[in-house]
């Protein structure tokens, strides 16, 4: 994608000389701040005041070590963040305000986040050539929050050069010196970086995730805003588009981001700003945006949107999302697509001007200076009535087009090695006028057994826990081999259908021959799910498993979903589940939860509606029929 078209000389020639590059106006350029409304300032600087007197504290070894030895993360991270976004508050009340209140304690939190061995968390040093350890500082690691940490002190720095100076003329040289030895130096030089996918044999099958735009996003800020040589600074982006390539060109030509909405804030939207930053350093010259590819990496947000803040959340994706309002927006501008641009609008009413890294200064600005436009641009929710992503097979689809009122239903095909996946292959949530009764639990906190060989002891990544069959005690496994075939989508303006058979998703010892799974919305109706099996030998116990947030009441041949509230302001839905009862039992499980994520999604509990078959053979066809009224 970029690469091809451009070289390194290329690169030279249109990069903007690192004096002249001027993207945001800095401190000392008072009108543009301003120039910001009031309430805005105010927010700014009252955002820097919790910081004033901060505690930079020195983190201990071990506390850095907390994990490896408790399977915890909570004592560190909770630490570093703070020293974060006190750092970054402090920076952007600064500039809000002009009068050098905050420089002092802007100077100590530069000269702590220099003293600090490494900027990354610890549970990321699994990747480290002598594993999950102390840093080693003779062979630097560099994980999401080394670049993240780079690109904050690269703002401040650039934002706030004259105060450092002022203060002391040896900073700038201490953060030069670390931005070298900690990011610019080993990335320009290196290529064994796992995220960077160098060396990946198979790209297509082993493709890298989120981390690479991510950090690729920052590693772009850092050369242009901190690397002096301009050699080194046009050889270091055209790397930087090389990795990216990486990202892109394997990615689905549908878009589709497998790891889930809530990871596309840090996939297609940070690729996004690698793009910008391209863009924008090179004066428009680097420009992919009429892509085919580009395009659809970017409307993919809008096409798993189901209502609100609610949001399609297979794998370890969140329900519950807001994308970054302005950059979803400017994704929308770049690419012509009016739908995307009011999605973006939309979305500035339900939460913040930028995403939850509060100290994230690089999506911070855009929104300070330009968010203006959005007024311009009606607010809707696009909603699309139906989308078919064909590559990591995922439907979607509504009785009504850009309205929340009725069945919404998503379903999915793929593979059990997708990033960040659980395994869930054949699997379907339902939503009733925007709210939640047939649901993927989503993903706990992360822990130390989240991603190691452990995962899938996990009750939420467990197919049991999913709207999946278990025969004979067999649930699905992991790996790019249990993968669902012969998927196809269709629709027409009465209803939209997926069928799959998810047979070849389990391993051998559940004699499966075939797992024929057809669903089928028929708008304004119900939903359908029409499951027909063959097993090289007769089962002894078949479970369908669904899980839900809402008060689960069984009746003979119906379960009754009725509404429960969940947490901050929503509710379950409502709906009605029919079956065959002289075909199978029903009973229902209540999980409690304690998980702060999956209370703030789904409240105290969800239940886990189990559908036995009583006489499941060696052959059958089972329906189930979702309805609004019973």
């Amino acid at each position: 994608m970029l690469v091809d078209r451009y070289t390194v000389d290329d690169i030279k020639g249109a990069l903007i000389p690192r004096e002249d590059w001027h993207p945001f106006p800095t401190r000392d350029e008072r009108e543009p701040w301003r120039r910001l409304d009031a309430e805005t300032r105010r927010t700014l600087i009252s955002g820097g005041e919790k910081y004033l007197g901060h505690e930079w504290t020195v983190f201990r070894a071990t506390q850095f070590m907390e994990m490896a030895r408790t399977g915890l993360r909570s004592l560190y991270g909770k630490f570093r963040a703070t020293h974060r976004n006190a750092l970054s508050a402090l920076v952007m009340a600064e500039c809000a305000e002009g009068q050098g209140r905050f420089i002092d304690d802007i100077i100590d939190g530069i000269w702590a986040v220099c003293e600090e061995s490494w900027w990354g968390k610890p549970w990321h040093l699994v990747q480290q050539k002598v594993g999950v350890n102390l840093s080693n500082i003779n062979d630097p690691h560099i994980d999401l929050f080394v670049a993240e940490t780079a690109s904050l002190l690269s703002w401040t720095c650039y934002l706030l050069e004259t105060q450092i100076n002022e203060w002391s003329t040896m900073i700038m040289p201490r953060v030069d010196h670390e931005m070298q030895e900690r990011m610019l130096t080993p990335l320009l030089e290196r290529e064994d970086y796992h995220w960077m996918g160098f060396s990946h044999l198979d790209k297509n099958l082993h493709r890298v995730n989120n981390w690479n735009p991510w950090i690729i996003s920052n590693w772009i800020t850092t050369i242009l805003l901190m690397e002096r040589d301009p050699e080194r600074r046009a050889a270091g982006l055209h790397k930087t588009m090389r990795a990216l390539d990486n990202f892109i060109d394997p990615y689905p030509k549908d878009g589709g981001c497998d790891e889930g909405p809530g990871y596309w804030g840090r996939a297609g939207a940070s690729m996004f700003e690698c793009l910008e930053s391209y863009y924008g350093a090179t004066d428009g010259k680097v420009n992919v945006y009429g892509e085919p590819l580009i395009k659809n990496i970017g409307t993919f947000i809008t096409k798993v949107q189901i209502y609100e803040n609610w949001f399609v959340n297979f794998a370890d994706a969140s329900p519950l999302v807001n994308p970054a309002p302005f950059l979803v927006y400017r994704y929308g501008k770049r690419i012509g697509d009016a739908e995307l641009m009011s999605a973006g609008v939309y979305f500035s009413t339900k939460g913040k001007g930028w995403d939850g890294n509060d100290f994230s200064i690089a999506r911070q600005l855009p929104t300070l200076f330009h968010g203006s436009e959005m007024s311009d641009v009606e607010l809707t929710q696009p909603l699309p009535a139906y989308s078919w992503l064909s590559e990591i097979e995922v439907m979607t689809a509504r009785d009504k087009r850009g309205s929340g009122e009725g069945f919404f239903v998503a379903a999915k095909g793929g593979h059990n090695q997708e990033s960040h996946n659980h395994n869930d292959v054949g699997h379907y949530i339902v939503y009733v006028d925007g709210e939640p009764v047939i649901i993927d639990a989503g993903v706990e906190a992360y822990t130390g057994k989240t991603f190691s060989s452990e995962r899938y002891t996990i009750w939420t990544m467990q197919s049991a826990y999913h709207s999946l069959p278990t025969i004979n005690g067999v649930m699905q496994d992991p790996g790019i081999e249990f993968t669902a075939k012969d998927v196809s989508s269709e629709e027409d303006a009465d209803k939209a259908t997926i069928m799959l058979d998810i047979s070849d998703a389990y391993p051998p010892e559940a004699n499966l021959k075939t797992w024929q799974r057809s669903l089928t919305l028929f708008r304004g109706k119900e939903i359908r799910v029409v499951d027909q099996y063959e097993l090289s030998e007769a089962a002894d116990s078949i479970q369908l498993s669904l899980l839900t947030p809402c008060v689960a009441d069984v009746s003979e041949g119906k379960i009754r979903l009725g509404k429960r509230e969940l947490s901050e302001g929503r509710s379950a839905g409502e709906a009605y589940i029919h079956y065959d009862a002289g075909q199978m039992t029903v009973e229902v499980e209540r999980r409690d939860l304690t998980d702060g994520k999956s209370l703030r999604y789904w409240g105290e509990y969800v239940s886990r509606i189990l559908l036995t078959l009583s006489a499941p053979g060696s052959s059958g066809v089972v329906e189930l029929r979702i309805t609004r009224a019973g």
